[in-house]
Parts: structure tokens; sequence; C-alpha cells
């Protein structure tokens, strides 16, 4: 099996996602790995830690915004020499695979967690109840990958970089970027994290989010919110965590005062140990925490902060 995985990057650093898929991809056989954008040579040797044993780079000044049809062209010269290419999702990500599978009239499986050495997708389904089982009729077999799916891994050494030339269609030249948002923030992304401190509605009010943010601070983690406290305009969509948002694995997920819904859920079990903090000893969060806590946030979170501080002291 021969596998080519699409690295993304942005400021500098190649996503944490998609070495986690690249690691993934040399378990299974041969990997290599693509990188698309300007002055991005010098991330690809580093990839091989994670498991490629080639690299193919395209750095051009043409490519440095962030656009997908141009990496699709890079990405459709590469695909015909391998069984598969697989993604690590995001918007950007979604956007190239699908653009890569029209381009070669390719089988695209999306929302995977898994694929096993014979080419079988696995796929959450029934709101993430049961995994089944997906195949492709053609090649290459494209995949995009669930965030956090993977954890990265260094199992590898040295790559060598393959020089691509950016010869683009005329319709990819098309689109420009005129402006691109950053989100600010002052600690580590959620799907970055290894731990996240994520808050809800039991929270009562926006300004308490001050709770979740200095317990984070403290642990040296970042700040989740749920859809109900995004959508009432309590915190950034950028930390929503859940079926309409992202998916994160941490090692630690502290919980303060959510409710446990299947939407939150789906975006937040496969995290290593879940501590819930709530006062409704029946909120449906109790069933699948490690450890529960029940009590009023607005006292208990102080204190633990607290006593965070103290111990890191």
């Amino acid at each position: 099996m021969s596998v080519l995985v699409f690295l993304e990057h942005h400021d500098g650093e190649v996503q944490k996602g998609s070495l986690g898929v690249l690691a993934k991809a040399a378990s299974l056989g041969d990997a290599d790995a693509v990188l698309v954008g300007e002055g991005v040579r010098e991330l690809a040797a580093g990839a091989g830690r994670y498991g490629a044993k080639n690299v193919h780079v395209a750095d051009d000044a043409s490519l440095a915004a962030p656009l997908s049809q141009p990496r699709v062209d890079v990405l459709a010269t590469l695909a015909g020499g391998y069984d598969a290419v697989f993604f690590a999702n995001s918007v950007l990500a979604a956007d190239v695979a699908a653009g890569l599978a029209a381009r070669l009239d390719a089988g695209l499986n999306w929302d995977l967690v898994d694929v096993t050495p014979d080419f079988v997708g696995k796929r959450p389904a029934l709101q993430d109840s049961v995994l089944v089982d997906v195949g492709w009729k053609s090649s290459p077999r494209l995949a995009l990958f669930r965030s956090g799916s993977f954890d990265p891994q260094e199992i590898g050494g040295d790559a060598q970089v393959h020089d691509v030339s950016a010869e683009l269609e005329d319709f990819s030249t098309q689109t420009k970027m005129v402006e691109q948002a950053h989100a600010e923030s002052s600690g580590p992304s959620i799907e970055d994290a290894d731990i996240i401190v994520a808050a809800g509605r039991g929270l009562g009010a926006p300004e308490n989010f001050t709770l979740a943010e200095e317990l984070a601070r403290a642990l040296g983690g970042a700040v989740g919110a749920t859809r109900a406290v995004v959508d009432a305009g309590w915190y950034p969509y950028s930390a929503q965590i859940g079926q309409t948002g992202k998916t994160v694995s941490p090692k630690l997920y502290v919980a303060l005062g959510i409710s446990g819904a299947i939407q939150h859920k789906v975006g937040m079990q496969s995290s290593n140990v879940i501590v819930a903090i709530n006062k409704d000893q029946n909120a449906p969060i109790f069933e699948f925490s490690d450890l529960g806590v029940v009590g009023d946030v607005h006292e208990i979170v102080p204190k633990l902060t607290e006593l965070v501080k103290q111990r890191k002291s």
C-alpha cells in the first residue's frame, strides 16, 4: 500500500492532525507527503520523523494563499502514483479533497476515524453509537479523517525532499484572497491542546467564562465551549466542540456546567480522561465521565484553580 498524505500548514507549522494521519499512513505501508505553499521547503524534512519516506514540495509565491484549487492542481499531478491519498479534516483539507475527487473522478470517504491495511474505512454513524465499514471502487482512494483520530508519533527519520513545479490551471488563478483573519488566542488551540476546560450554559452568564479561562490557564490548557453558549454569543465559534463544531481528543477534558447532550458528546468522547462538574446529578455527562463532581461550578472551580496554582508553585 502506498499512501500520499496532504500536510496542511499554518503560521510556519504543520498541523497536528496532518502529522497524526501521516503516522497512521506509515503504519499501513509506504507513506509519502506533500507540502504546498510559499516558504514551506524548510518544513519538509521534519515530516520524515512522522513516517514520510518522501516529501513532495511545491514552494511557490503563487501558492502562498491557502486556496484549494491550486492545491488540487499540485495533488492531481502526484495522486496517480499512489493507492490512496489521505487528509486530516479541516475547512481547507475538505475543500481540497472534494476538488481532487472531482478532478480525478475518484471516490472520497469522509469523517473516517480509522482504516485497515486492506483499505476498509471506519466511519461513525447513528450519532457515533456504531462504526460502519466503507470502501472504494476505484484508485486512488481518497480519505478524509475526523479531527483527533490519530496522534502524531515520531516513528521515522529523515525524508527525501523532491521539488514539484506549480503548474496551475487557468481557472485556479481566478480566485484571489484579499484578507485572512486570525483568531485571537492567548493559549493553545483546542485541536492541539492536551488539556481542555470546556464550559456550557451551567456557568449562567458570559462573564462567568473567566472561571473556565483561569482554570485552563492554571492547567496550561485551552478553553472550549458548547454550541448553546456559542449560539448565545457567550464565546467564539472557534472554541465550539461537538457535532457542529470541532472534534477533540485531549489527555484531560474538564467539563464545567455541561449537560452532556449527544451533539456535544460526539465531539469529545475520545478524550483520555473526562472530568465533569455539574450541580445536576442526573446530567447525561456523568454517564461517560471518568470522574464526576456534583456541585456548583461557581464554588468548586475557583477553589480547584487555586489548588492547581498552589501545586504548580
